[in-house]
């Protein structure tokens, strides 16, 4: 066959191909509700665009201080109708997701304010926003204190250990969704909408990276912030200066891709689910420990595999990078990267750098050695980067196929 051939001259032998289309078998049915998913996505972001009569003036560059920007404007208004919020702060100048969070957190928090996670742990990189690991201009250091309730041994929230966490200082708790570089379960809307309604009081917003999902892996920078008014009014002056607010922060020729990367990324985001779900599959019948496991529903696009050792780790993130369209020459290694507390390898060819949208692996090495898959622009790259990834674990003799029946 043709497209056995071309999956050999791109490095995957026939066994490794062979055992993905008996996976591949199986998944269908799933794959149907993800596009059913997207479809309907599809739908919202079309109706946000014709709601704010989006037009060819809207893709029009801004320099300087970008006053009347009509179309970074209007690009707000559709990021607030789509994430059903006042409004939002969508802007090339918030520089990655943990630029944003810590726009939101700063802008929000007061001396004397304590924040609290009732989820646990945060993300590594938050540490040093919040000021748990010490660092200039933290939250800390601002007089801004810190609390937090761990979950339950099974993954799921302890409603008591959070009640005896919110005090009169409380003001602000942050619901970290997905698991960052620990193997909990992501949680749903539903499960985060429970624990909102439970934490009386609380602020909602939606904070993120565009070079993630919504920038459909055309944003090639750039962050978002959508809630109330009166919260996003306050992240605008931390963002720019008080008093100047959204009246400046030219767009700088950047509107296009993040407009018709909003557009595509429903599509874009169900290519990486359909990944996230064949990886479970491929590798937890090959008697890895993966989160979520094969067959349960999913709430990000990150798939943890457990493999037990660094060896492995970096068999997985070869084969990823080998799958790449850009860089796929080079080898990653671990390394001491900024903002986290242990050496980390992080394979990624990406059309725009650290884009998670597009394919990447990565993760800590440190015990339980899971790395964490996610992204790819289309099911079709997703799939590649899944073989790959096996194949490397496959030649270093750390995984043996079943036998095909």
């Amino acid at each position: 066959m043709e497209i056995v051939t071309m999956y050999e001259q791109l490095g995957v032998s026939r066994a490794v191909y062979e055992y993905g289309e008996a996976v591949l078998r199986d998944l269908r049915p799933r794959f149907d509700v993800i596009d059913q998913t997207a479809e309907y996505n599809q739908g919202k972001v079309l109706a946000a665009m014709q709601k704010n009569r989006v037009n060819a003036t809207h893709f029009a560059a801004t320099t300087g201080y970008g006053y009347n920007d009509d179309g970074r404007d209007n690009l707000e208004r559709v990021y607030a109708d789509v994430f059903h919020t006042e409004a939002a702060l969508v802007r090339p100048q918030i520089t990655c997701g943990t630029h944003a969070l810590a726009v939101a957190l700063s802008a929000n928090l007061l001396p004397g304010d304590e924040l609290l996670s009732p989820v646990g742990a945060p993300y590594d990189t938050l540490e040093e926003v919040i000021g748990i690991r010490e660092s200039k201009c933290s939250l800390k250091e601002y007089g801004v204190t810190y609390a937090q309730a761990d979950l339950k041994p099974d993954g799921t929230f302890d409603y008591d250990a959070i009640r005896e966490k919110i005090n009169g200082r409380t003001k602000l708790i942050t619901i970290q969704r997905s698991k960052g570089y620990a193997t909990r379960p992501s949680f749903s809307v539903r499960q985060i909408g429970e624990l909102i309604a439970f934490c009386k009081g609380i602020k909602p917003d939606v904070v993120g990276s565009l070079i993630k999902n919504p920038g459909g892996g055309l944003a090639p920078i750039g962050g978002y912030i959508c809630g109330t008014k009166e919260c996003v009014d306050r992240c605008a002056y931390r963002l720019s200066a008080p008093g100047l607010g959204q009246e400046v922060g030219a767009n700088l020729g950047l509107m296009p891709a993040l407009y018709q990367g909003l557009f595509l990324s429903p599509t874009v985001v169900s290519g990486a689910l359909k990944g996230a779900v064949f990886a479970a599959n491929i590798y937890e019948k090959l008697g890895f420990a993966c989160v979520p496991n094969a067959t349960e529903s999913r709430h990000d696009i990150i798939q943890a595999v457990t493999l037990g050792s660094a060896e492995a780790m970096v068999a997985f993130c070869k084969g990823i990078q080998a799958a790449a369209p850009v860089d796929s020459y080079v080898t990653p290694e671990p390394w001491a990267m900024p903002g986290y507390d242990s050496d980390v390898i992080m394979a990624a060819g990406a059309f725009v750098q650290g884009s998670s949208i597009e394919l990447s692996a990565d993760g800590p090495i440190r015990p339980p050695y899971a790395v964490y898959f996610q992204g790819g622009l289309t099911w079709y790259h997703a799939k590649l980067g899944i073989l790959m990834s096996l194949q490397k674990l496959v030649e270093a003799g750390l995984v043996t196929l079943p036998e095909s029946k």
